[in-house]
């Protein structure tokens, strides 16, 4: 399997460094906004060829997929272009920065019958997967989650701390993660949504924090709050309120409600949500199947994002 990757910043060498880990896999192209850093990125990582241009990769025939790890605004169209050139597309979130894109990007991949997944990671993080299986098994129901994702961001920057050329989004980019997961945990479409945010950053030009909350057809309901402007603990905590338990999701770490651990190192074969994530991309390629987190799997979660986002609009027509 060789795979080309485009956006070699803080993320796309997680990728990277999970790919590593991967039987059969190679990786072939490194494309990045810099020549320099596709080239020393290229090395580190053995691929032979780097560029500036997803267009050169996608021209390659040693190029079976390729990974997108780009500016949220170049998602969608990239992704349709990575399916036009025969490629299949592993996408990370968000899918797209507005519905009708999402919707594009799926149409695209139902006429080329090509992978397209989208790299909503907490469907792999094994703190999750293990929540996931008791709900399978029958032994935990959700009544309701508490989410908390916070980030202390007021300057464009990565995970690196380096400068970042483009500007996140905490609806269409940070609450993807959880309102996928929320009805993906849940089993039921999401059929009540309710947005807030606060006042927009005189530079950066997004709201710093916002309050969602959310009601499925089956009745759980899902609160959700997003922050820029926290100074503390970072990253995204999730509370799932069972009827048999309690318990709350750090990335790949998990414990009760009583925050007494719970070993998760067994649910599968790496502790590495984005390396599980990248396992599933590679084997849906070879299988010939659907992954986990295709692009059909997570659209209604922007359909979601879709209207809170036209909400939002409305909200700033009334102020």
């Amino acid at each position: 399997m060789r795979i080309a990757l485009a956006g070699a910043g803080a993320f796309g060498e997680k990728h990277l460094d999970g790919l590593k880990n991967i039987d059969g896999v190679e990786i072939t192209s490194i494309i990045s906004r810099t020549g320099e850093q596709a080239a020393a990125v290229a090395e580190k990582y053995g691929a032979k060829h780097s560029s500036t241009e997803l267009e050169d990769a996608l021209a390659r025939d040693d190029v079976d997929a390729v990974i997108l790890c780009t500016p949220t605004q170049m998602h969608a169209q990239q992704a349709i272009a990575c399916m036009n050139a025969g490629k299949h597309v592993q996408v990370e979130i968000p899918l797209a920065d507005s519905w009708a894109d999402a919707e594009a990007v799926a149409a695209k991949q139902k006429e080329t019958g090509l992978v397209c997944m989208v790299g909503h990671t907490r469907r792999f993080n094994p703190s999750h997967q293990w929540v996931k299986k008791r709900i399978e098994a029958g032994e935990l129901n959700i009544q309701a989650m508490d989410v908390e994702t916070f980030f202390f961001r007021r300057k464009n920057m990565n995970a690196k701390g380096q400068p970042r050329s483009w500007t996140d989004h905490l609806l269409w980019h940070h609450s993807a993660h959880t309102i996928d997961i929320f009805q993906y945990m849940t089993g039921a479409k999401v059929v009540k949504a309710n947005v807030l945010q606060g006042p927009k950053h005189s530079e950066l030009g997004i709201a710093m924090d916002m309050s969602i909350q959310m009601k499925t057809e089956a009745g759980q309901i899902l609160t959700l709050a997003l922050s820029f402007n926290n100074d503390g603990p970072l990253g995204t905590f999730f509370r799932y309120i069972g009827d048999t338990g309690t318990y709350i999701a750090r990335y790949d770490d998990l414990v009760t409600g009583k925050e007494e651990p719970i070993d998760v190192s067994q649910v599968d074969v790496s502790m590495n949500g984005i390396e599980l994530q990248d396992r599933e991309f590679v084997a849906a390629i070879r299988e010939g199947r659907e992954p986990n987190s295709s692009v059909g799997g997570v659209l209604d979660c922007y359909r979601v994002i879709g209207e809170l986002a036209a909400s939002l609009e409305q909200q700033d027509g009334w102020s």
